[in-house]
């Protein structure tokens, strides 16, 4: 962010401001010199007001009035910085003295477009690849202008200053040459009657002479009411002139008095405070009173005053532990935002819930108040900073998943292309080795975006669905012929049974027959196997027996339980078991990857039925590698 590099010093003045009252021996004012401080509000997130500066040891309680924190009277809504330029240039052309709160405004709403601008040029910068060491924000014009102003409304407010000074000194002198005159005045007793217009023409003018030195209001004050005294102490005049003026006087004071107690009632405290300023200004103008009514008229007043002060004293002492504690409260906002990291989010809903975290602290933080200046605009920064770094390193992350997104669509994508140019084929094995690994695949493939995630899904899961339907149908035609094969082979039972039976001559060729009709048979289904064939062994061994065939039997049909033909069916239906177990054991596994497909896809990682269902498939993987290693042994064999 660029700062402006100078400030005006006309922005950051002090102005000084006396209370002067009456002492109660002699008649002259007693005195609370007090500096205060006027400044224009400074462009911070929230306006904070200073407390007041310890009491200096005086005669009246002393108290600070509270910096002004005035809202300029333009209206700066929505304007360009050109548009701030030229009305910086109007307040150039006006007297310095009337466009303070205009300036520094101008000077706030300026600067605050700038920071924009040069954050805005940065982000690009960085955008662009760039190292934020390198980074150097644009030549400005209407920066160098606006500064250019500034400068020349310095140097006018210095001169001012310098001028009001001057002034001030020359103010001093004039004073100090009025209680002279009165001082001599005083000296010549003898001429002292027709000097009482000219004193009260001097008194007038010291009123009128204006502002001196803060230094030297106080003792100048002092050393004029002191020669006023003293002329009045040593006039001879007609009494009656001379109370007429005191009573004129008490009247005054009096009224003086009535408001200062009226005061206690005002409900704001700083409106208090204020207008008894003004009541003091009003006490230092008007003249003495009778010798004898000094003391009690003044303690009246002071009494007043200082019930007044010590309200606006205290005022000033519970906003500052309100400010403390709401400085304690920001402080500890501050600390929990910065605890706050992101380097273990990965995914939107994880950004999402840290998101609400943040919300809630900048949410809690409206409902704080304010805190001291400094500590306010220092801790507002350190909020802001922490704000910014999270939602900077959140719209980073939205933008990288944009592109890991379109990038996971695209291979989704050529996944279902590739099961859609599969799922036709009748390679049951080869394609169904396809279609795991695709699946596999699928599954190390991270999400898409919302709006497509169903469709390419469903997709997918179609193509997939499709294949593995006709692959079921497929095993459902297969189990027919089984079934037909089951019930040629109880024909050729019931044959063998008749042609015992019957026992004809031509007896023993029909058996040799059925033998080749039932080797010429296919498979039958699984649990029927063994029966069907120790139906058939027994009735071929009956037949062996009773038709005399013994001697002709054929080597691969003999009777007997240790014959070649017995061991080679029972490898057949050995293997014919490890088969049908092989693809029982295939299927499920098909069905398992289908559904962790689905529950990958919508469960947290580290749920017990994912973990159950991994381990059903690994288990199911070893067996199907053993059966496939027997199924091959006994092809070899």
């Amino acid at each position: 962010m660029m700062e402006p590099c100078e400030k005006s010093e006309s922005m950051n003045n002090l102005e000084k401001d006396q209370i002067l009252s009456t002492e109660p021996q002699n008649e002259a004012q007693e005195v609370v010199n007090e500096e205060v401080k006027v400044e224009e509000p400074a462009p911070v997130e929230e306006p904070v007001a200073e407390e007041p500066a310890a009491e200096a040891p005086a005669e009246e309680p002393a108290v600070e009035e509270p910096k002004a924190e005035e809202t300029p009277r333009l209206d700066l809504a929505g304007k360009s910085k050109t548009e701030l330029v030229d009305m910086m240039r109007e307040m150039a052309a006006r007297p310095i003295e009337e466009v303070k709160d205009e300036v520094q405004a101008i000077k706030a709403a300026f600067f605050a477009l700038r920071r924009e601008e040069v954050a805005k040029e940065k982000e690009e910068f960085l955008a662009n690849g760039n190292n934020e060491m390198d980074f150097t924000p644009k030549d400005d014009v209407d920066e160098d202008n606006l500064k250019e102003l500034l400068n020349v409304l310095k140097e006018r407010r210095t001169e001012y200053n310098a001028a009001q000074e001057a002034n001030r000194e020359a103010n001093l002198e004039k004073k100090r040459q009025i209680i002279a005159l009165i001082n001599e005045i005083a000296n010549d007793p003898d001429n002292i009657n027709r000097q009482f217009n000219r004193v009260k023409q001097l008194q007038q003018e010291f009123k009128d002479a204006g502002d001196v030195p803060a230094t030297a209001e106080t003792e100048i004050w002092k050393e004029f009411q002191r020669a006023t005294e003293r002329f009045y102490d040593v006039l001879k005049m007609n009494k009656e002139l001379r109370d007429y003026d005191f009573k004129k006087n008490l009247e005054l004071k009096q009224q003086l008095c009535e408001e200062a107690e009226a005061l206690d009632e005002e409900s704001d405290v700083v409106t208090a405070f204020r207008k008894l300023q003004e009541l003091h200004n009003k006490w230092r103008e008007i003249g003495p009173v009778a010798k004898e009514l000094r003391e009690e008229l003044w303690a009246r007043f002071k009494a007043a005053s200082s019930a007044i002060n010590k309200k606006y004293q205290t005022f000033f002492e519970d906003r500052k532990s309100k400010e403390k504690e709401n400085a304690d409260a920001k402080t500890e906002l501050c600390e929990k935002i910065e605890q706050i990291t992101t380097d273990d989010l990965k995914t939107y809903a994880q950004w999402d819930e840290v998101t609400k975290q943040i919300i809630a602290l900048q949410e809690d933080w409206k409902k704080l108040g304010y805190a001291s200046r400094k500590a306010n605009a220092a801790l507002f920064a350190r909020f802001r900073k922490s704000c910014d770094e999270f939602f900077a390193k959140k719209a980073e992350f939205y933008k990288s998943m944009k592109e890991e997104l379109s990038t996971n669509l695209a291979k989704k994508i050529d996944l279902c292309e590739r099961a859609e140019a599969l799922m036709e084929s009748t390679e049951w094995k080869e394609a169904t080795d396809k279609f795991v690994e695709m699946q596999k695949e699928w599954k190390t493939i991270g999400p898409v975006v919302k709006k497509h995630s169903d469709a390419v899904w469903k997709r997918f899961i179609a193509a997939c669905d499709h294949f593995f339907e006709q692959k079921k149908k497929q095993n459902v035609n297969v189990h027919a012929v089984e079934h037909d094969n089951l019930k040629a082979k109880k024909d050729v039972i019931a044959s063998l049974k008749s042609t015992i039976e019957e026992a004809a001559e031509d007896a023993a060729q029909t058996v040799r027959d059925l033998m080749d009709r039932w080797q010429e048979i296919g498979h039958v289904p699984f649990k029927e196997k063994d029966k069907i064939y120790a139906q058939y062994r027994e009735l071929v061994d009956k037949a062996f027996e009773t038709l005399n065939m013994r001697g002709s039997r054929p080597r691969n049909e003999g009777g007997s339980s240790r014959g070649p033909r017995q061991g080679s069916d029972r490898n057949l239906s050995e293997r014919d078991r490890l088969v049908r177990t092989y693809e029982q054991r295939m299927s499920e596994l098909k069905t398992f990857e289908n559904n962790m497909g689905f529950l990958t896809a919508n469960t947290k990682s580290g749920n017990s039925l994912v973990q159950q269902m991994e381990q059903r498939i690994v288990s199911l993987k070893e067996e199907i590698a053993q059966l496939e290693q027997k199924i091959k042994e006994m092809d070899n064999e």
